[in-house]
């Protein structure tokens, strides 16, 4: 549709510009200068114009202006632009050929205020100069403009009317839809059966919601494409009738499955395909990338090893492989794919900082990050060979930049470390902190590291915050244990902005505070309850042991709903909680009835249940339930703590005997030990989750938790240090909770611990945020 709306526009810049020139050497160069620009040699295209029409403006013809304002908007060089605009300012008054292209480049550049300017003060305003416009606006996601301008134009062509139906279709309301069938009802019906316009306008009754007119205009149509397809079923319909299917249609096709979540059947089609090209080795990737299962990921390694070597210098190929390798857990194979590459882009960077966060190895993203910085410093350094990487990236529009530095404080707030974010954070050019993307991230990034000032300082700062913004708000005011804020600020919250997302991170704030009744209010005004939001609920209801109603929920939603596994294991922590054995069994029991195929899910349920049973004193059937793991190769998860000492990230499991400085740790551990025994603190066994070891004793066994390895660290390098961040993958322990309640009392010093479900701030007067429920 773009290369439709592409050639009607050329078409009328080669008439106008062919018919005004001045001479033959004028044509001559503007259609050598075409050749360029098709072509994408836009620079030489423009070193062509300067050689030629350096001091002969004035007698340039329009043809030639043309090629030279493509050339800028397509490389987006806007100093150039501007030149040539002051150059022939004088004549664009007399001159409609060459203004819907001066239009059109400030535009697709993002200077609307000129674009608007020179349209507003044009006397006679053509429809390419229309067709500028409201092009621009689109790309700029202003559609309501593009709807006001053809509301002022008499006689709209078929450009003009492609426009209106890509407008409508981003906006996607019923208003657009009575648009555009009161425009239909004006327009000859075999002037929209026409392919240029059906394809549009399929696309836009399916945006608006529209299938029965989609799928009627769809039969009605004599020549049909791929892209006339508004629907899969049509698409698949059309492709099965090709007696010649082309790689386009392959890939037309793999791009629609791909979008309606149908992997699978894109996987299918590319099988068929003898000698893939391109676009659709990018496509398979992207399918493969969504399923991310070990039967696609043996698919990419072997296309990996099949694909010709020119492919490798695709940035786009590459980026979709290592996106997909990433996706499917195998970080090794992406990251050497990265590796091999030349020509290193920043859509690759993003692919790699995004696959590495997902895979929980956000420290390795940051230092990706910072090996974007290194080289953007050493090509400061040599900037005779090559472009600064960043510079290279603003010629390209603000998408990159912003996408690597939302991968960066996503990292950070992974990370869950105060310092290293406020470092990082620094590094971000003050003209992204507006951005409305980079603000939701900053006060979502703020919140897990524990500091809600500033996340409320950004928030307060937007003007019109989206409903993004507000449920970031809350979810970071629920994590640190503030869930009264959170009920002012969801109060707050324009209603039509509330959905699934920010019911879950309010009730799971509620949870978090003890807020039950707050919850079950909220709870009972959702219409539609999903599995996350019964979740959430479920998980309030059994922290405040409220077991029987928890079991009645699940009753009601499975009605109308099949079971989710979720749903038990939100019940079996409360059970855990509680050192219920009993309902812990059942719904341990029920669970492996309801999901005898999810093996690898059941596992942390088994593991809960045998950590219930140890806490109740019964150790043999908890060691009984891990020897059944052990042996069907279920493996636990190895808990760990990490802190930020001096800069450098320490990580520590428990009883770690691997660091250069473990003698000086255990004795800091022991040393605390004493402390917080004469402060009356008895070491509870009901903790220990396993059987001791005949040198082993309570106190021993609890003091080698990886937090209090991590404290000792601390103490160690700092003898009165005043803040110690940690951040842990399980939860905290209820042993460790109370010990380190009083190491912040003793030693004087703040205390922040973000474990799997919350964060808890220990406070200098011995006290916890979370008052002791969690």
């Amino acid at each position: 549709m773009s290369n439709i709306l592409k050639n009607n526009y050329l078409r009328f810049l080669i008439l106008a510009g062919r018919r005004l020139a001045s001479t033959q050497s004028n044509v001559n160069i503007g259609d050598r200068m075409k050749i360029l620009n098709d072509n994408k040699q836009y620079k030489k295209a423009l070193e062509l114009f300067d050689e030629f029409n350096e001091k002969t403006i004035d007698k340039c013809s329009n043809w030639i202006i043309i090629q030279a304002l493509k050339a800028c908007t397509q490389i987006c060089d806007v100093q150039r632009g501007l030149k040539i605009h002051n150059l022939i300012s004088s004549r664009l008054k007399q001159d409609p050929y060459v203004l819907p292209s001066l239009i059109h480049f400030y535009m697709q550049c993002g200077d609307m205020n000129r674009a608007q300017l020179l349209f507003d003060t044009s006397t006679k305003k053509t429809l390419p100069m229309y067709g500028a416009m409201m092009k621009g606006y689109i790309k700029n996601n202003l559609p309501k403009k593009v709807i006001d301008l053809f509301n002022e134009i008499k006689d709209p062509d078929r450009v003009i009317i492609i426009l209106l139906f890509n407008a409508c279709a981003q906006l996607g309301t019923t208003e657009e839809l009575n648009l555009i069938k009161r425009i239909l009802s004006n327009i000859p019906e075999s002037l929209f059966l026409e392919p240029t316009l059906s394809s549009p306008l399929i696309h836009v009754f399916m945006k608006c919601g529209d299938v029965t007119s989609a799928k009627s205009l769809f039969d009605r149509s004599t020549k049909k494409t791929i892209s006339i397809c508004g629907d899969v079923t049509c698409a698949q319909l059309l492709f099965n009738k090709s007696a010649k299917k082309t790689l386009p249609m392959y890939g037309a096709m793999m791009k629609g499955y791909i979008k309606n979540n149908s992997a699978k059947k894109a996987i299918d089609l590319f099988k068929e395909i003898k000698d893939p090209d391109e676009i659709a080795i990018t496509l398979v990737c992207n399918a493969c990338a969504q399923l991310a299962t070990e039967k696609e990921l043996n698919l990419l390694r072997t296309i990996s090893s099949k694909i010709p070597n020119s492919f490798y210098s695709n940035p786009y190929v590459l980026t979709s492989l290592i996106d997909g390798f990433m996706r499917c857990g195998d970080v090794t194979c992406a990251q050497l794919l990265f590796n091999k590459s030349t020509k290193k882009t920043l859509p690759m960077y993003g692919a790699l900082m995004t696959g590495l966060i997902v895979n929980d190895q956000e420290e390795e993203a940051i230092d990706i990050f910072n090996e974007i910085r290194l080289d953007e410093l050493h090509r400061e350094n040599h900037r005779d060979k090559k472009i600064n990487l960043l510079s290279e990236m603003k010629s390209d529009g603000l998408e990159s930049n912003i996408t690597i530095y939302l991968c960066l404080i996503k990292a950070l707030a992974k990370l869950g470390m105060l310092e290293k974010a406020e470092s990082f954070v620094q590094q971000i050019p003050t003209s992204f902190l507006t951005d409305h993307r980079i603000q939701n991230a900053l006060i979502h990034m703020w919140g897990k590291v524990g500091s809600v000032d500033e996340a409320k300082r950004i928030f307060e700062k937007i003007s019109q915050p989206n409903h993004i913004a507000w449920t970031a708000m809350i979810n970071s005011y629920g994590l640190n244990g503030m869930g009264i804020e959170a009920m002012k600020l969801f109060h707050q919250m324009p209603k039509e902005f509330i959905n699934d997302l920010t019911y879950t991170c309010i009730l799971n704030s509620c949870s978090h505070s003890g807020l039950v009744d707050e919850a079950r209010s909220i709870f009972n005004s959702i219409e539609a309850k999903t599995v996350i939001t019964v979740t959430t609920m479920i998980d309030c209801l059994s922290r405040a042991a409220a077991f029987e109603e928890a079991q009645q929920l699940i009753e009601q939603f499975e009605h109308n709903h099949a079971p989710a596994l979720p749903i038990y294991m939100a019940l079996l922590s409360g059970a855990r909680n509680a050192k219920n054995s009993k309902l812990a069994q059942e719904v341990v029991d029920r669970m492996q009835k309801l999901f005898p195929d999810l093996k690898s899910s059941l596992l942390p349920a088994s593991i809960l249940l045998a950590n219930v049973y140890a806490s109740s004193g019964d150790i043999e059937k908890a060691t009984d339930i891990k020897i059944k793991l052990n042996k069907s190769g279920g493996k636990k998860q190895i808990g760990i703590t990490m802190t930020d000492i001096d800069g450098k990230l320490w990580k520590f499991r428990a009883h770690d005997q691997s660091h250069p400085y473990s003698a000086e740790i255990y004795e800091q551990v022991d040393r605390m030990s004493k402390e917080v025994i004469k402060h009356g603190h008895k070491y509870d066994a009901s903790w220990i989750v396993r059987p001791m070891y005949a040198d082993e004793t309570i106190e021993t066994l609890l003091c080698g938790h990886s937090e209090r390895l991590a404290m000792a660290a601390h103490f160690i390098h700092d003898r009165k240090p005043k803040r110690i961040q940690l951040t842990k993958n399980l939860r905290i322990c209820g042993d460790c909770h109370r010990v380190t309640k009083l190491i912040a009392l003793i030693y004087q010093c703040e205390i922040v611990v973000r474990d799997a479900n919350r964060i808890h701030h220990f406070h200098l007067n011995g006290q916890c945020s979370c008052q002791d429920y969690f």
